[in-house]
C-alpha cells in the first residue's frame, strides 16, 4: 500500500508538469487528464449558448483568470501539499456565419487563438510560462432556430501547436489532438426567461512524447437567467465536468481509479448588450472536485459584431 501511494504521489507530480492548457488554454482547473483537465476551457459559454448569431462576422474576446491552492484526490481530500496554480488567458475567437443553408440550418465556421500565462507550484518546484496555446477550428457549425428554441451543433478540432516540453512543470500546449462534438441548446421564453447549455464530449489522442492517453471527457456549460429589456441579462451559470474513461500510461490504467476527474462550478453571471457589442462578467467557484484542483475562475467576455 505504501509503495502504491508513493507511486500515485510521484505520478501526480509528473502529470502536473504540463498543468493546464487546452482549448483556449483557459482550463487551468484540472489535472485529471494529462496536464490538466481537458482541452476545453470549462465555463467559457453561458447565455444564448445554443443560438448561432445571424449571418455576419463576429469577434469574441475571452479573458479569464483561475486560481487554486487545493488539489483533491479521488475521495475529495487534499492530496498535494504546497500546491498553487494561477492561470491568466486571453483568447481570440473569430466566427463567420454564412447565408448558406444545410439541413435547414445556417452554416458557420470559427477559430480560436489562445494566449496564456500560467504559474505552477508543486512538490517544491515552481515554473511559469507565457505563450501561444493550441488553436481550435471548426469548419462546419450548424445552427437551427425557432421562436423560442435554438440549437447549434459542430465538431471542434484542437490542433496541438502550443509550446510544450515534457520536462517542464508549466506548459501552454497539450501535445495531442482533441476531437470534440458539440451541441448547444437555448430556450428563451416570451417573457425573457432563459435556460442555456452547451454539451461537449472530448476524444483525445495519445501524447507521443509521454505515451500518456488521456481519458474521454463529458462536460457542459450552463446558464439560467432573465432578460431585463434588451440590455441586461442576469442569472447563474457554471459548468459540470466528468471524465468517462480511464487514463492510460504505456497502455496501462493509471493508478487504481484511472485518475478520472470531475468538478462542478456555479456562480453569478451578468451580461450587458450595447448596440453591436456585449459584455459578460462571471465568477465560477468550484465544488466537489476529484483528482483535480479546486479553485475559483473569473471571466470577462467581449463580443463585437462587424
Amino acid at each position: 500500500m505504501k509503495m502504491r501511494h508513493s507511486f500515485r504521489q510521484g505520478f501526480i507530480v509528473l502529470v502536473a508538469a504540463v498543468a493546464l492548457a487546452g482549448a483556449a488554454v483557459l482550463e487551468g482547473p484540472a489535472l485529471a487528464t494529462e496536464g490538466g483537465g481537458g482541452a476545453y476551457p470549462n465555463g467559457a459559454e453561458s447565455f444564448m449558448a445554443g443560438a448561432l448569431p445571424p449571418p455576419g462576422t463576429y469577434f469574441i474576446n475571452y479573458v479569464t483568470y483561475y486560481q487554486a491552492s487545493k488539489f483533491k484526490d479521488n475521495s475529495g481530500n487534499d492530496l498535494i501539499p504546497d500546491f498553487k496554480l494561477k492561470v491568466a488567458a486571453d483568447v481570440l475567437r473569430f466566427i463567420h456565419v454564412t447565408d448558406t443553408k444545410i439541413l435547414g440550418a445556417n452554416w458557420a465556421v470559427h477559430a480560436f487563438i489562445p494566449l496564456a500565462y500560467q504559474d505552477v507550484t508543486l512538490g517544491g518546484r515552481d515554473d511559469d510560462r507565457f505563450g501561444l496555446g493550441d488553436i481550435i477550428v471548426d469548419p462546419i457549425i450548424l445552427g437551427w432556430h425557432s421562436k423560442n428554441v435554438h440549437v447549434t451543433a459542430g465538431l471542434d478540432i484542437y490542433i496541438p501547436i502550443g509550446s510544450y516540453n515534457q520536462d517542464r512543470l508549466a506548459n501552454i500546449g497539450r501535445n495531442y489532438w482533441t476531437f470534440e462534438p458539440v451541441l448547444g441548446v437555448t430556450y428563451l421564453s416570451d417573457g425573457g426567461f432563459e435556460i442555456s447549455a452547451k454539451f461537449m464530449y472530448d476524444i483525445n489522442t495519445e501524447n507521443d512524447d509521454t505515451k500518456y492517453q488521456s481519458g474521454q471527457e463529458f462536460h457542459v456549460d450552463y446558464a439560467v437567467g432573465y432578460h431585463i429589456g434588451k440590455e441586461w441579462i442576469v442569472g447563474l451559470g457554471g459548468y459540470y465536468y466528468y471524465q468517462t474513461t480511464e487514463d492510460e500510461l504505456n497502455g496501462n490504467k493509471v493508478g487504481s481509479d484511472g485518475f478520472e476527474g470531475r468538478v462542478f462550478a456555479i456562480g453569478p453571471v451578468a451580461q450587458y448588450n450595447y448596440k453591436n457589442m456585449s459584455f459578460t462578467a462571471k465568477w465560477q467557484p468550484e465544488f466537489e472536485a476529484r483528482n483535480k484542483p479546486e479553485g475559483n475562475k473569473f471571466w470577462f467576455n467581449f463580443v463585437y459584431a462587424f
